[in-house]
């Protein structure tokens, strides 16, 4: 996610999700947050989509063969006339507005590009935008390519992308992204090939976000003209290296390159995504040849897909971390020593090798160090200072229950046969809660029901906690911490503290890293001191291309990266 996992998803089943700052809120029904939420249901709908951050490598839980991070796959040797790709879910829309999945986002970042861009190494850099400059705090001028060609011929000018962001803005089109805009006072055209944006305060993650889909340009005369049916039928009229060609509802969305394109030519003259729901097929489809690769492996097909020869599998840089979400802070979990003791009794390790195939880390954090990478080194230092996971400490969990007055008490979690990441984490609270007195119950959730939890606090009654995966948008980690403001969309529990806030509020206003980076260190100590969410793993990105192809990044950076373009003849 968006959105993610057990939530999946990041997702999960959710949007991606506050993404809560600026953003936010992948899951409001127009926020970033909804992304959050519909992130963790589309993944959870995937199969075992949990996909994080990695940092070492793992045993893949078979004695054999381990698991290491790729910086890339090898570049392409050569064009090829098309490829295929298996992806778990169609999407049901390609509108962009409403980008906030995992499947939309895979087709879409080939095809409708941003004023920003991230690029494979998970770093900003420009996008439509050829030069992006902030003369004051509250203003941001955005200099455009010229001589851009949308897929209809048409060329990109300042009033396309006053029209696109203000699509965006506009709460009639309840947007996955609308959270992203909520600091924005004014968009204007102030050249021919300049956009001008006047913020209502300092925003440091603003232009981060519109290196995704919230940063995405289209013809307005296409949008305006394809009316209701935009994102559903006929052309995007936008600016990638491919345009969307045919979409046989229920089966495929197939991609023809763009010989207009400003930029380098895609190695590919078409690329057919094939949507195949369910695991085992598409792990089949990949072993036979039928798709070429795919994004999203499931856990379960990790050690055959890495064994059969037919290709080979990757694992790179992600930005997810597998969590538990506390949605309920009325019943025992409302005293932070039974949310520290379940914690504390944890056994992520067992998680890692059984949920995630082994490819992943256990982590007592909720961000991934990735996230930081754009921060002085003392600060990823503090980040993660004494927040390494220790082996589950059962005497001292079972002490604070008590010291809380809590044993026997009832504490219930949601689960659902989604996936093994969902239902082996569940079961591994459940578990720590029974050594440490108490009474955990599960609560089994239908798979296409599983997003509601994000959506509808009806769904959420009577549930204390879910397994989720939560993935950022872009590498900070404001992304994930900003879950916890007050009022933020998937701060469930409505967990609410001044201090909190105030420190949101000045990591948000700091665009300079060295000023920003200890206000988030504090932010994740805090919020990992109040064990607002159970923090469980990182888990790394996963690819499998077979020997055909090549040149698709390992990185999450696919979400919003025109990566189908690098992919090519593999010799």
């Amino acid at each position: 996610m968006p959105p993610t996992t057990a939530s999946s998803a990041r997702r999960t089943a959710a949007p991606p999700v506050q993404r809560t700052t600026a953003p936010p809120a992948r899951r409001t029904a127009a926020s970033p947050s909804r992304r959050t939420a519909a992130l963790a249901a589309a993944a959870l709908l995937a199969g075992s989509l949990l996909t994080a951050c990695s940092g070492p490598p793992a045993s893949d839980g078979a004695g054999g063969s381990r698991f290491r991070l790729s910086a890339s796959t090898p570049a392409a040797a050569g064009d090829l006339d098309s490829f295929s790709w298996a992806l778990y879910a169609e999407p049901p829309t390609l509108d962009w507005t409403m980008a906030f999945d995992y499947p939309q986002n895979t087709i879409l970042s080939n095809v409708c590009e941003s004023l920003m861009r991230w690029t494979p190494q998970l770093t900003l850099a420009p996008g439509l935008a050829e030069q992006a400059s902030n003369p004051n705090p509250t203003t941001w001028v955005f200099d455009l390519r010229a001589g851009v060609h949308f897929h209809d011929g048409s060329v990109l000018t300042a009033d396309d992308v006053v029209f696109s962001l203000g699509r965006q803005m506009d709460p009639e089109n309840a947007a996955a992204w609308q959270q992203v805009f909520q600091n924005v006072d004014r968009i204007a055209a102030t050249g021919p090939l300049q956009v001008t944006v006047e913020l209502k305060r300092p925003d440091s993650q603003f232009t981060q976000y519109l290196a995704t889909a919230a940063g995405a340009v289209a013809s307005r005369k296409g949008v305006e003209a394809a009316g209701k049916d935009y994102g559903t039928s006929g052309d995007l009229d936008c600016t990638g290296p491919y345009r969307l060609g045919a979409w046989n509802k229920g089966q495929s969305v197939v991609l023809e390159r763009f010989d207009g394109y400003w930029g380098t030519r895609a190695k590919s003259g078409k690329v057919v995504f094939s949507f195949l729901t369910d695991p085992s097929a598409r792990t089949n489809a990949m072993l036979s040849g039928e798709a070429d690769g795919g994004y999203l492996i499931p856990t379960e097909s990790y050690d055959r897909l890495s064994r059969s020869g037919a290709g080979t599998l990757y694992f790179g840089e992600g930005l997810s971390t597998v969590n538990v979400n506390i949605t309920s802070m009325a019943g025992p979990l409302g005293d932070v020593r039974v949310r520290r003791a379940l914690s504390m009794a944890l056994d992520r390790s067992g998680f890692v090798k059984a949920g995630l195939g082994g490819a992943g880390t256990a982590t007592g954090a909720l961000t991934t160090r990735a996230a930081w990478e754009g921060f002085p080194e003392q600060v990823r230092a503090d980040a993660f200072a004494g927040l390494a996971p220790a082996e589950p400490d059962i005497a001292r969990a079972k002490a604070l229950v008590a010291e809380a007055g809590a044993t026997g008490k009832t504490v219930t979690v949601a689960t659902s046969s989604i996936g093994l990441d969902v239902s082996l984490l569940a079961t591994a609270v459940q578990d720590a809660g029974a050594r440490i007195g108490l009474d955990v119950q599960l609560k089994t959730i239908a798979p296409n029901a599983f997003t509601a939890l994000f959506t509808d606090p009806e769904a959420r009654k009577g549930i204390d906690m879910f397994p989720e995966t939560y993935y950022d948008s872009v590498t900070d980690p404001l992304d994930l911490l900003a879950n916890f403001r007050t009022g933020a969309y998937q701060n469930f529990a409505g967990w609410s503290d001044a201090g909190y806030d105030e420190l949101i509020d000045r990591a948000t206003a700091a665009y300079d890293p060295a000023q920003r980076g200890p206000v988030e260190v504090e932010l994740q100590h805090r919020a990992a001191d109040q064990v607002l969410w159970i923090p469980v793993a990182e888990w790394p990105t996963a690819v499998f291309l077979n020997k055909r192809i090549t040149g698709a990044p390992t990185t999450i950076s696919y979400l919003y990266y025109p990566w189908a373009a690098d992919v090519g003849a593999a010799r």
